[in-house]
Formats: C-alpha cells, structure tokens, sequence
C-alpha cells in the first residue's frame, strides 16, 4: 500500500485549478442510464469516485469513452441479466436503482458502504421508491427491486433533506406517471445541477418555495450535453491548507455562489479572500480567532467543508466550538489531531442553536477547539476523505515529516492532490 510524507512548516503559494464536483459528476453519469440516447459530460473530475461510477453503468451495458476532461456516455441497451453485476459496495450503487427500473423493471444492489463518519442508511430511497409504485425485498446482503407496472408519482416528504434520498426521487419521477412532489428536498448546488441536466435531457421539474422541487413524469428524455460545476469542496480543502500554512493560492474556477457561508467562515476566522471573475485567491493569516460553527445542509456550512476547517482553528487564538448535525461520529479524526498537539474535547451535548436529530444521544458531535496550538508531525491513517485532507493540512502546517497511509481515500476524492500540492511548494512525495 503506497503512504504519503508530508514535510511542514512553510507557507505555500501558488495556483490551483478547480476540477468539477466529485459529488455532481458521479451523480451525472448514473443520470446518463435514464436515455438510451448520447450524454456528453464536460469538466470531469479524474479520479476515483468517477471510475466507480462509469464502472457500474457498464457493467450494465452502458459504452463510454473519456478525452480528457470529457466524458462521452451512452445506455443504447441495459442488459437485464447484467443487473446483478452491481456488486461493488459503493453507496453510488443504490442511485443506479431507479434508472435500471425505468430501463429493465428491475435491480439488484448491494447494501452500500460509505467513509467511516457515521451510517449513510438508505432508507429515505427504498421507502421513497416503495411510494412510486417499487416492490422491494429486503435480503441480508442486498436489495432486489422491481417495478413491474412502472412508477407513478406520489407526494414524498423527507424526514431529513437527504442529497443521495432526492437524487433518487428525481431519477424516479422523471420517467414516473404523473406527479411527484418531494417536500423537504435538498438543495445543494450539485443537486440543482443536476435538474439542470435533466432539463436538457427533457424533464420538467419546478423549484418550488423552500425545499419544495415538483416533477411531472415524461415518457423519455433524450440525450444532452452538459459540464460539471467547479467543486466547491475542492477549493475549501485547498483554501484551508492556505490559511494553515499562512500563504497564498488562487483556486483558478472556484464559485462563489456556492461558497457564500464559507467565506464568512473564513473571513470571521481572520483569514483573508479575494474573489475574481476567473476564480478565488485565498489568504492566509499571521493571527486567526476562534468562533462558533454549525454544519447543516446547504446553504449552512457544509459537513465537507468542517474538518479541514477544524485544522485552521487549533492554530486560531482562544476557544471555537463546531456543532456537526449532519454525521454523528464525524470527529473521529480529531483523535489524531490531538496527537500533533492539538487540543479538541468531544462532548455528546448539542453545543449549538440549531435543531439537531442527535440531540439527547449517545454522539460525540460537538467539538471544543482551544487554541493556538503548536502542531508537530506524526504518523496516520486516513478513514474518508475530508479528514484525509485535514491530516495532509495539518502535516503541511506541522513540523517535521508525517507519513500517512490509507491515501486511498483521497485518491478517490482528489484529481493529482500531490501533483497540485507539489505545485504550490508542498514538500510530499508517495512511497
């Protein structure tokens, strides 16, 4: 297994380039099974997550072709027996359901697997597609669905507003009969995406107030062009490592619509931006503050965007408290953290204003940062992805050498981490 050394303690400088959303383009070719018509996605991240989800739509028959950045997709035929090939435990599988009922009347999947940051359940998808109409068995190691008579519309409201549960949903209800309305909806910028891109494909799907999305089912939806957006976690990683290491780096394509709450994140931190047609350039500070933060779904701050964040705050002056109300177990990772001379405490209490379905349970989802601390290198190992990026961050701003294994986990999150880190003056080399 190849481990990553990490050399910290300067400040690094220069330009990276966005690649588009891991969490929208691997979304956007299981979409591309809903036609058997031609999809070409531009701005296609090359990493892992995109490799698993072009695996699983041509293990069902799909044809694909990549040039560059740009990803040509096409469904002619869903091969029916092949179904039961969608054996990878990866939570992209159980999105490939609704489409391979449209498309053959039945699926197979495993139960999906996620990071280590608390269960990803999906029962928000299957009794969403049991409302449309979706007969279900329910078997120790996997889901076998069927959709005989088709799907048909229903008014489905999410107990919470699940991104991978409303992604779903969509698939589900554009070639459903009739009307679906999902109340409670999420809303991030992937998710808005992707209606975009059903659109183009020919669904009609309606913004409503709040969380509120409608569709009207057609009978087919053709193919379309369409390019990702920036990944807005992309730049908060690269964005973070800025301000721990005190230096400089233009995120070239980074959004600022999609970033609106992190940068008053940043800017309360003590850190510093810039924002410009072509991207975002972000600065690092000599002295940073403590604050309070509350992951929620969009538009609140992220869950991705919290732990990369939580490495900038051990180095900021006095106590800053972050209350997670999206994973209950995803300060795992500051375990480590303390052992680079951080110092975080856990505590089961909501330590924040916002509603919370952890509340009165047994989770340690509330953090109390004092600092600044002096953080020194150490030996590790990534459990996903965001907090695999918060060790590199903290390697980075750490002396001494680190050397971190379980990379694997970035790779599948990251196009060329340690080529752009390189870049802009990391000391990292793979071994």
């Amino acid at each position: 297994m190849e481990k990553l050394f990490v050399t910290g303690g300067k400040p690094l400088s220069g330009t990276v380039k966005i690649v588009g959303a891991k969490n929208a383009a691997s979304k956007m070719i299981i979409t591309s099974l809903l036609t058997d018509e031609e999809v070409i996605l531009h701005n296609v991240p090359l990493q892992k997550e995109s490799e698993i989800a072009r695996e699983i739509i041509e293990m069902v028959g799909a044809k694909t072709s990549l040039h560059d950045h740009t990803l040509t997709l096409r469904s002619e035929r869903v091969d029916a027996s092949s179904v039961k090939k969608l054996s990878r435990k990866n939570r992209l599988s159980i999105l490939a359901v609704a489409p391979l009922l449209h498309r053959v009347g039945e699926a197979e999947v495993p139960l999906p697997e996620g990071d280590r940051i608390g269960p990803r359940p999906v029962d928000f998808h299957v009794e969403a597609l049991k409302k449309m109409g979706a007969k279900v068995e329910d078997q120790e190691d996997c889901y076998k669905m069927s959709a005989p008579n088709g799907l048909t519309g229903a008014l489905i409201e999410l107990p919470y507003p699940s991104v991978g549960a409303t992604e779903t949903i969509l698939y589900a209800a554009v070639l459903a009969k009739g009307r679906t309305v999902i109340k409670n909806a999420a809303i991030e910028p992937e998710i808005i995406s992707l209606i975009m891109m059903l659109q183009k494909m020919g669904a009609i799907i309606e913004r409503g107030a709040g969380r509120d999305i409608e569709i009207i089912g057609v009978e087919k939806l053709h193919g379309c062009i369409h390019t990702i957006l920036p990944d807005r976690l992309e730049a908060a990683s690269y964005a973070c490592i800025a301000l721990a290491t005190r230096g400089e780096i233009f995120c070239e394509g980074a959004g600022h619509s999609s970033m609106i709450t992190f940068l008053n994140a940043i800017r309360m931190a003590g850190g510093e931006y810039e924002v410009s047609e072509d991207g975002i350039l972000f600065k690092g500070s000599g002295k940073y503050k403590g604050l309070q933060l509350e992951t929620e779904p969009h538009p609140g701050f992220a869950t991705d965007w919290q732990q990369p964040f939580v490495v900038v705050l051990t180095l900021a002056d006095g106590t800053s408290v972050v209350h997670e109300t999206v994973y209950q177990e995803r300060f795992g990772y500051t375990k480590v953290l303390n052992e680079m001379g951080a110092d975080i405490s856990l505590f089961n209490n909501c330590l924040g204003e916002l509603p919370c379905r952890f509340k009165d349970q047994n989770f340690k989802h509330s953090a109390v940062i004092k600092g600044p601390s002096k953080l020194k290198a150490t030996k590790m190992t990534v459990p996903d992805i965001r907090a695999g990026l918060a060790y590199v961050a903290a390697a980075l701003a750490a002396e001494g050498t680190s050397e971190i294994d379980g990379v694997e986990h970035l790779e599948r999150g990251y196009e060329d981490l340690y080529g752009k880190l390189a870049s802009i003056g990391a000391d990292i080399r793979v071994e």
